[in-house]
């Protein structure tokens, strides 16, 4: 894994750090923008084109919950498929906290892109605030928890949320893995998609700290703005540290044991391993002329 000043000596790394502030101020641009409500009925809103009255027909009224779960779904797989080669398309802190923790990304890496991925946030709040109109603004998408929804519940629901998302980033992105194929971006927009459709009621389903705080700072609502820190980026360090040590493929003992004890860890050292089956004829020759028609794949001994 790079260093710290390997990183910022790199001309890549300040063009990951760009991709993961587009990235952001996107996904807050459209996902948010999802959640603006108050819409007038198409069937009130006539139109003059050509001395004609044209009645618009489409009805933006709710803001319901598919629209928002599928808006950031479709929203963190293509930017997710846009900047993965670039930066790994985090746009998440809780992603990132997670990459740092498990030492995939260096300190400077996992600060900066938090950092960009806030500022990125805000940009896309300021943006969407800019192009809605004022009387439709609303919290422009702030996450607030929902009634009867306490702060303790909150931050079990987002812990949880996250969890799901951060575990799909690491499963779809174990390149040892030989079981699974398609698209890795689908992979994590769908839980995305998964995760806000159980979630939106209890607590607007940030599942993302940046977007969260975008829209906080632009509109000055702070109301339990902690839950949507403290929630998320536990969440998504215990699903790096639970997938890296317990469901990697390479994961082992003695990984854990280096993880926690070898200062110059490095998840590349740790080859996948494969369970061998040996099998033991003792029918002699016409057993063992029988086993060798089984395509076993399997180292065979006689004994």
């Amino acid at each position: 894994m790079l260093t710290s000043l390997d990183d910022i000596k790199s001309l890549l790394f300040w063009k990951a750090l760009a991709a993961e502030f587009i990235g952001t101020l996107f996904l807050v641009l459209a996902g948010c923008g999802s959640c603006i409500q108050g819409w007038p009925n198409g069937s009130h809103i006539k139109l003059l084109i050509d001395n004609s009255t044209v009645h618009l027909t489409h009805n933006y009224s709710t803001a319901d919950i598919v629209q928002i779960a599928l808006a950031f779904g479709l929203s963190v797989a293509t930017v997710v498929w846009i900047f993965e080669h670039v930066s790994g398309g985090h746009v998440n802190p809780a992603v990132t906290c997670a990459m740092l923790i498990t030492r995939r990304v260096s300190l400077a890496r996992g600060l900066l892109f938090v950092v960009f991925q806030l500022f990125g946030a805000i940009a896309g709040a300021a943006v969407l605030k800019g192009l809605t109109p004022d009387e439709l603004e609303g919290t422009l998408g702030c996450t607030l928890l929902g009634q009867g929804v306490n702060n303790i519940m909150g931050v079990g629901v987002e812990l949880c949320i996250t969890y799901i998302l951060v575990l799909t980033v690491f499963a779809a992105s174990d390149k040892r893995r030989k079981d699974l194929g398609g698209s890795v971006p689908l992979a994590i927009g769908l839980s995305v998609t998964m995760c806000h459709l159980f979630a939106v009621r209890f607590t607007g389903s940030s599942i993302n700290t940046a977007r969260s705080f975008g829209p906080a700072v632009v509109m000055g609502i702070w109301k339990e703005h902690w839950v949507f820190w403290l929630g998320p980026i536990l969440g998504g360090i215990l699903a790096g540290l639970t997938y890296e040590n317990v469901f990697a493929v390479n994961a082992s003992l003695a990984k854990c044991k280096g993880f926690l004890l070898s200062s110059n860890y490095d998840n590349d050292k740790y080859p996948a391993k494969t369970t061998k089956i040996r099998v033991i004829e003792e029918g002699g020759e016409q057993n063992l002329d029988r086993m060798k028609h089984l395509d076993l794949g399997t180292e065979k001994s006689k004994a």
